[in-house]
């Protein structure tokens, strides 16, 4: 899948990256017909690579090319290409472990950070889809699966011990993109910081409480200490609405360049808080009055079965006979020991879902306060009507966070969200 022809790295613009697939055989042979004839396209919208859509007489491949910065601020916020490396790792393993869950490989060139994929169509990026009231049915069942078999077969439930250490190894390396993580989500929306933004006037006095909340800081300095010390298992690491592909019938995870090793409610709580996030922007995307009423009520239950779907395929793969050095079944033999284990199986869902739900609202609130927000709100066009949708969320993400043991079901986070529908800010008063 590796491929010759450069020795150096270079930023590809249309012209150098039409000679570049040309050279490559399979590559030339998707796409179809002369060279020259091939459309090319770039449609990144995230905030750090270039991304191509390439087209030819037969076929169509993505092509995603890492650049040495943030591509959202430009040259002076540096960032190491190593980043197309880890994701390539990381879409390698999740293609074994969750097959028909992400886009299917076709080229990888370290040197250029570059990776050649397969072109999803008419697949839309899923955040897109939400903002336009789109349910998807096959959703849970998709993402409850990839995240049941990534993040179970890749922790010590699964692995041996060395097994996990080299896996940790492989992706020790991504630190750089660990770092904006810690920055921007545990970090800068709790102080005052260059690049934080949010929906001013409206949001201002919100956004200083952010600055004094002591309990809330304690909070988030747990979460942030769990999120560097806790290799539990490969985690996507940046598992939003906005890295997901969707059609009614289809879904594909993209985008693992933040992969690592971290706590598993990470990328539980990343789709959680997603999903919630889209719930309370929907009302600022309404034309006439609770015209998106059962769209909000999809979300909420989407919500719900996504952890107790997840839930129920994770432990599935636990009782089938785990080979992990994690809980050892030699240690749990006999009728007395089985009843042991299992018992210790829901407590350690439990834990998982604490952390869900903590993780969930740390990256609400970085979304409408950190360095890079979620169209969902943004693309409300009144100022007001996006900042009463905001804060309701984040009224929800400080209880989630703070007095996260007032959360011990996933029915009770989407009943607190049902009741905060209609909850008005004083700044709407």
């Amino acid at each position: 899948m590796k491929a010759d022809g450069a020795d150096q790295y270079c930023i590809l613009h249309e012209a150098d990256l039409r000679d570049y697939l040309a050279g490559v055989p399979g590559l030339a042979t998707t796409l179809g017909g002369a060279p020259s004839a091939w459309e090319i396209t770039e449609v990144g919208d995230g905030n750090l690579n270039l991304v191509f859509i390439v087209k030819g007489a037969q076929g169509g491949i993505a092509v995603k090319q890492a650049l040495p910065y943030v591509r959202l601020v430009g040259e002076s916020w540096p960032l190491p290409l190593s980043r197309a490396h880890y994701e390539f790792l990381a879409l390698s393993r999740q293609a074994e472990l969750a097959p028909g869950l992400v886009p299917a490989l076709l080229h990888h060139n370290d040197t250029l950070a570059l990776t050649a994929m397969e072109l999803l169509e008419p697949h839309i990026i899923m955040r897109k889809g939400l903002v336009a009231g789109v349910k998807y049915p096959r959703f849970v069942d998709d993402i409850s699966t990839f995240m049941a078999r990534t993040l179970f077969y890749t922790s010590d439930l699964a692995l041996s011990a060395a097994d996990k250490k080299e896996g940790i190894a492989a992706f020790a390396g991504n630190h750089a993109l660990c770092k904006i993580t810690e920055d921007l989500i545990f970090t800068d929306p709790y102080r005052i910081a260059e690049q934080n933004r949010w929906t001013a006037p409206y949001l201002d006095a919100t956004a200083a409480s952010l600055r004094e909340d002591l309990d809330l800081h304690v909070a988030i300095s747990r979460l942030k200490l769990k999120f560097m010390a806790s290799p539990e298992a490969l985690v996507h690491g940046d598992l939003h609405t906005g890295s997901i592909m969707v059609t009614e019938t289809e879904t594909r995870v993209i985008d693992p360049e933040f992969a690592f090793y971290g706590p598993m409610g990470f990328d539980v709580g990343a789709v959680i808080a997603n999903l919630l996030m889209a719930y309370f922007a929907s009302a600022g995307h309404e034309r006439t009055p609770g015209e998106r009423r059962a769209f909000e009520g999809w979300v909420l239950d989407t919500v719900e079965k996504v952890w107790s779907e997840f839930l129920r395929k994770f432990l599935d793969l636990w009782r089938a006979g785990a080979a992990g050095d994690g809980y050892p079944a030699s240690l749990f033999a006999g009728d007395n020991g089985a009843a042991r284990l299992e018992a210790e199986r829901q407590a350690y869902m439990q834990r998982l879902f604490a952390d869900t739900v903590g993780f969930a609202a740390a990256k609400i609130i970085r979304r409408i306060f950190g360095l890079a927000h979620n169209i969902d709100f943004e693309l409300i066009e009144d100022p007001q009507r996006r900042a009463i949708s905001e804060a309701r969320a984040v009224r929800l993400a400080r209880m989630m966070m703070v007095e996260t043991g007032s959360f011990p079901s996933i029915t009770d986070i989407t009943g607190a969200a049902r009741k905060l529908c209609d909850w008005q800010p004083d700044f709407a008063k």
